[in-house]
């Protein structure tokens, strides 16, 4: 009995090998935040080594992310990523996204929440490992990107509008 379950699972892991998942690779950057926003040298390396993977519309994918089901992992993982924060699709979004973007940036490195530590286990993406340096560069930049916001465009037009209650 314990042979067929192995031989089907086997089986099962071969199969699943020919089944395509999504690979993010258009590398369009017709409204990236580079087009409205500064980007320095220093934090555009900081963004290439621990965000663009995850957060634009070009991945570099490592070699294992070939094989299944670590490539449907990934492929959720990216898309996910790219919902939430996408520099590649950055200033198509309105300007009160934009700077509630900034906010969560300047949150999330600062809470270490990002990069996911997922994404820097057992020695992966040793660049986008960020130094307590590092994290002051990205999070001073975001805050220098909302103030240049709140020094342009009225206070009203870059505030999130609440959204309206659910009614279950």
């Amino acid at each position: 009995m314990i042979k067929k379950i192995t031989l089907g699972l086997i089986v099962l892991l071969v199969l699943i090998q020919f089944i395509p998942a999504e690979r993010n690779e258009s590398n369009d950057t017709e409204f990236d935040i580079t087009k409205s926003y500064d980007v320095p040298d220093n934090v555009a390396m900081i963004l290439k080594g621990a965000c663009n993977d995850c957060h634009t519309n070009l991945t570099r994918y490592p070699w294992y992310s070939n094989i299944q089901p670590v490539k449907y992992m990934l492929a959720d993982h990216v898309n996910e990523g790219k919902r939430k924060w996408n520099l590649s699709t950055f200033t198509k979004l309105p300007l009160a996204v934009q700077n509630h973007k900034f906010e969560e940036v300047v949150e999330m490195v600062e809470e270490k929440e990002m990069p996911l530590p997922s994404y820097t286990y057992l020695g992966l993406h040793p660049e986008a490992k960020l130094t307590d340096e590092e994290r002051k560069i990205l999070v001073d930049w975001a805050k220098d990107q909302m103030a240049m916001l709140a020094a342009t465009y009225p206070a009203d037009s870059l505030k999130m509008k609440p959204r309206p209650a659910s009614s279950n």
